[in-house]
């Protein structure tokens, strides 16, 4: 067995990593970093349920349970995060968060409303609802990021 020595391969990671033109999140209170680190535990939670929607995962009503109201815990946490002084690089929000404050708003409560429905139908075995939960928080993450998010970084 060959032993690679460690050094030289974590000092080639960290040059790299500084050769990223991926831009930096430099704001002392981090905003941009915060949201998107919740955005992704967003993503890592709603997986498993869409691929249980999906029939590529079998249903097991105590895991998609615990996964929608995982979800549901997270759902309320980003928004704070996109105070007045949240409009700066790196983030992928679009102005329109701040000048269509209302409609940012209504499709937050929208996403709220699905992650509500999908918690209550999560533990009913009923797995056409749950489909149809998974697709409405699916759609209204997407619909957000229509019109809300940029494709910048």
């Amino acid at each position: 067995m060959r032993i690679i020595p460690l050094l030289p391969i974590l000092a080639m990671a960290t040059l790299l990593g500084a050769c990223s033109d991926r831009i930096k999140d430099t704001h002392p209170q981090q905003l941009v970093s915060k949201r998107q680190a919740l955005f992704k535990q967003f993503t890592k939670t709603l997986e498993p349920m869409g691929l249980v929607a999906r029939d590529r995962q079998d249903y097991v009503k105590a895991d998609f349970m615990a996964s929608a109201v995982a979800l549901q815990e997270l759902s309320n946490k980003p928004w704070v995060y996109f105070a007045a002084d949240g409009n700066y690089p790196p983030t992928r929000a679009k102005p329109e968060v701040w000048s269509q404050a209302g409609e940012f708003k209504l499709s937050q409560d929208s996403f709220l409303a699905s992650v509500n429905k999908l918690v209550e139908v999560s533990g009913s075995a009923d797995l056409p609802a749950i489909r149809a939960s998974v697709e409405t928080v699916e759609k209204s993450c997407k619909s957000c990021h229509d019109q809300f998010r940029s494709d910048r970084q």
